[in-house]
């Protein structure tokens, strides 16, 4: 798209943010014309949220010049960005959690007169900016009481203001189904076709072949490129990474024969899960795939004491353990990584550190009896950044500093330095980048080469069809195909996850989402194949 003097509603030239010991932002240069949608692609860390942080004035250059239609401003705070018509949409919401959904719309601007609310008038006009996105949720809901979709909702609602010139979206389709991503697209459309510039975060090929005018390409906070958005997939990845894409999944090694895990008639008490019954061989990659609420996450926690059981059989080299809480079955060999890395994952506040070591404290590397021995634990925790490869491989750097690929590597690390039987990943590259997949994948299939059974959860095809041996598919709470390496096929994956054989809809577990589906892939299979 040629730019024009006219055109240009954002321009930002040799923009730079630096960290102690870090450049963030080196010298970049980006502009955005009005009505276009301007993709930011590059891997976690490439500089991408220090970009979008400083042009929604979250946080504060170090240098260089930032242009609202061609005048030099400050962004000095959020407030001043959102005067100039910029609203950013971030992974990390900004929404007042006691508050109600009418007040977090309203909130900086209530109508009223006499210092007074008019809390009919709050509520009216929430309703309005939610029937304008279709959103269906009440305007007198607390906050808190939201799924994360639906906060990710109304952080959208929220963006979009009467004056709106330039609108921010940081991996808006994350916690979305596809039906919801769907409406999203149709929004940013129209918001193009009213002449709004949009900045937009994603590592989702689909997504910019979809929506993109143009792509920026950053790494290791410096421009590569700037090209149109009709770039074969390929060479993004490729201007990303430095890495052709044929180079993302590693070989697989020969699988064993000896089964480790053993899952025998398994009910939950929830009945999200009904009569599963599955195995993990030695040296084995086993997938569960399936759609938002199929079962097939709870049948992995299931297998880590997390989802209590109504009936059936858990053994692990011949012990029962169905019945046992989680600790027990950490004990006897199986670890578990959980999907959602802030929630359930890391200590954010805390240093990377203790994240890493503390379900294996008490092993003799790290304590002495009762004793621990911080200079061990500092030592082992560095050791295992390392070889995940953090950036920093700092093991007193709060987690909440890292970027979300390095949050998830040092999570996957943790899992690691267990040494244990049975490894069971939940969505192992969830908000992750093509370069952190990369180490991740190397690990995991390094677990099953040292003769370990792996267990992978994951809703995006591509990692199910080249990242494992076999595959059980789950459809509303039911397993109803097991498949192994030579019929695992995304169309075969896609019609039974679609499968009603044997399975009652009337009898779906409370919840479960009929019609979504399969999340939107980073790299589709096509690419990968």
């Amino acid at each position: 798209m040629p730019q024009t003097a006219d055109d240009v509603v954002l321009r930002v030239r040799g923009l730079t943010k630096k960290y102690p010991g870090v450049t963030a932002l080196d010298g970049v240069d980006f502009d955005l014309a009005a009505g276009e949608v301007h993709v930011l692609f590059g891997e976690n860390g490439a500089g991408k949220s220090t970009l979008i942080s400083m042009l929604s004035g979250a946080q504060h250059s170090d240098g260089g010049i930032i242009e609202v239609k061609g005048e030099e401003v400050a962004l000095t705070s959020v407030a001043a960005a959102r005067d100039l018509g910029i609203s950013a949409v971030f992974q990390e919401f900004s929404l007042a959690p006691a508050m109600t959904v009418a007040d977090n719309l309203s909130m900086g601007s209530e109508p009223g007169s006499l210092g007074l609310v008019d809390r009919a008038a709050v509520r009216r006009i929430a309703q309005a900016r939610l029937d304008q996105f279709g959103f269906d949720i009440s305007p007198s809901r607390l906050v808190e009481t939201l799924s994360r979709a639906e906060q990710q909702m109304v952080e959208i609602a929220k963006a979009f203001r009467p004056e709106l010139n330039v609108l921010i979206l940081d991996e808006p389709t994350a916690s979305l189904t596809d039906h919801e991503a769907s409406r999203l697209f149709s929004l940013v459309e129209q918001t193009k076709a009213q002449g709004i510039g949009v900045i937009y975060i994603t590592h989702r090929m689909a997504e910019i072949a979809r929506l993109a005018d143009r792509v920026t390409v950053l790494r290791d906070g410096k421009l590569v490129a700037t090209v149109p958005g009709s770039t074969e997939h390929d060479e993004l990845i490729a201007l990303m990474t430095g890495r052709a894409v044929e180079d993302l999944y590693p070989t697989l090694p020969e699988p064993g024969t000896e089964v480790s895990l053993r899952v025998h008639g398994t009910t939950t008490y929830d009945s999200s899960v009904r009569d599963a019954t599955f195995e993990v061989r030695a040296g084995e990659i086993v997938g569960f795939a399936g759609l938002m609420g199929s079962g097939k996450s709870s049948a992995a926690r299931a297998c880590f004491g997390l989802e209590r059981l109504a009936s059936g059989s858990i053994t692990l080299d011949g012990q029962e353990l169905a019945g046992r809480n989680s600790s027990r079955f950490m004990k006897a060999g199986i670890v578990y990584l959980p999907s959602d890395r802030k929630k359930e994952g890391l200590f954010l506040n805390r240093p990377m550190r203790e994240s890493v070591t503390l379900p294996w404290l008490r092993r003799s590397t790290m304590s002495d009896g009762p004793i621990l021995r911080l200079g061990r634990e500092r030592a082992a925790a560095t050791s295992i950044m390392t070889r995940m490869k953090l950036s920093p491989p700092d093991p007193e750097r709060p987690a909440a500093s890292y970027s979300g690929g390095n949050q998830q590597k040092g999570l996957l690390g943790r899992a690691l330095l267990g040494d244990c039987k049975v490894y069971i990943f939940d969505e192992p590259s969830v908000g992750v980048d093509v370069g952190a997949r990369v180490t991740i994948y190397e690990q995991i299939v390094d677990l099953a080469r040292r003769g370990n059974a792996v267990l992978i959860v994951s809703s995006e095809l591509p990692e199910i069809l080249h990242l494992c041996h076999r595959a059980y598919v789950f459809s509303q709470g039911a397993i109803t195909a097991e498949l192994s390496k030579n019929e695992l096929t995304e169309e075969a994956v896609l019609r039974h996850m679609m499968q009603w054989d044997d399975v009652d809809r009337d009898q779906a577990p409370k919840g479960t989402n009929t019609v979504e589906q399969p999340h939107a892939t980073a790299i589709s299979s096509e690419e990968t194949a």
